[in-house]
């Protein structure tokens, strides 16, 4: 039943920065994404994401991977929200401890899943977001 509610989700018109290093990674989220029709642009580090969040401004969410070579995802976050406060940012991360939400909202995330990234989950907060 929820799969067939995500397979009718049309995101034609969104755009999503996908922050993640890992390339297995990043080719399951643009795989489990495809069938919404969202645009993904793709970023490997946190310093090249932020200069796409400033030469690209329509992005409609970023989901940020923590742990970047270079500045980390929380350090992004907060480099982008000296000239995005707008835009929702989702931490992506395998360190899931209980004060880590805090770290990372407080850096300027608007919330966060942790990885393995779960279909399921992945949706809902994509849905509140976009």
């Amino acid at each position: 039943m929820e799969m067939e509610d995500n397979n009718n989700l049309n995101w034609g018109s969104k755009k999503i920065l996908i922050v993640e290093d890992d390339i297995f990674s990043a080719e399951y989220l643009v795989e489990v994404l495809a069938e919404t029709n969202v645009q993904i642009v793709l970023s490997k580090n946190g310093l090249d994401a932020v200069e796409k969040v400033k030469s690209i401004p329509d992005f409609d969410l970023i989901l940020m991977d923590i742990q970047l070579p270079g500045i980390s995802g929380d350090k992004a976050t907060k480099l982008i929200r000296e000239f995005n406060k707008d835009i929702p940012i989702i931490a992506q991360t395998a360190h899931a401890m209980s004060n880590d939400r805090t770290k990372y909202l407080s850096a300027g995330c608007n919330d966060y899943i942790a990885k393995p990234i779960l279909m399921t989950d992945l949706f809902l907060i994509l849905r509140k977001f976009l």
